[in-house]
């Protein structure tokens, strides 16, 4: 015979799930990103459905220029880039993009403001030869990325196509 209360263990935890699912995602955590996932960068379609909080500094890092994107390790300097405020299943997915926890590790760190976010951050034995991008505020290199300007404007290269 099943426990007499053992359906009113957890009252509500169905219908509060359920009004969550239906009022839409729930932002729950900071992200400071800084490459290619910053806005008008190739990847930033990732961040669909986040809220972007604005342009803000990470101190304590150094940025490397890898060429088609940047990495940044623990170090004495300091990141420029942008705040996005995400849900469970985007912070996921930003692990899936990043090669968590294998290429990049993610760490929750102060930012100037006092604010707290998770970084994606390399590991220092992968930039040993990568320069430093100087001022912390990466801008990828047109050429470096194989792009050519297009005849037509409206008409996007990527190395990909």
């Amino acid at each position: 015979m099943a426990h007499p209360h053992s359906s009113d263990r957890n009252p509500g935890v169905n219908q509060a799930g359920e009004q969550a699912r239906l009022e839409g995602p729930r932002h729950d955590a900071l992200v400071f990103v800084y490459g290619t996932l910053k806005r008008g960068e190739r990847n930033h379609h990732w961040l669909q459905g986040a809220r972007w909080v604005g342009e803000v500094e990470l101190p304590g890092v150094v940025l490397h220029d890898l060429g088609p994107f940047p990495m940044a390790v623990v170090g004495e300097g300091r990141a420029c880039g942008e705040l996005f405020e995400v849900d469970a299943a985007t912070l996921a997915r930003l692990d899936q993009l990043e090669g968590y926890p294998r290429l990049y590790d993610r760490q929750q760190l102060p930012l100037a403001d006092g604010q707290r976010a998770w970084v994606y951050l390399g590991r220092p034995h992968q930039v040993r030869h990568a320069p430093v991008v100087e001022g912390g505020q990466w801008c990828p290199n047109q050429s470096e990325l194989g792009q050519r300007p297009s005849e037509d404007p409206t008409e996007v290269q990527t190395p990909w196509t």
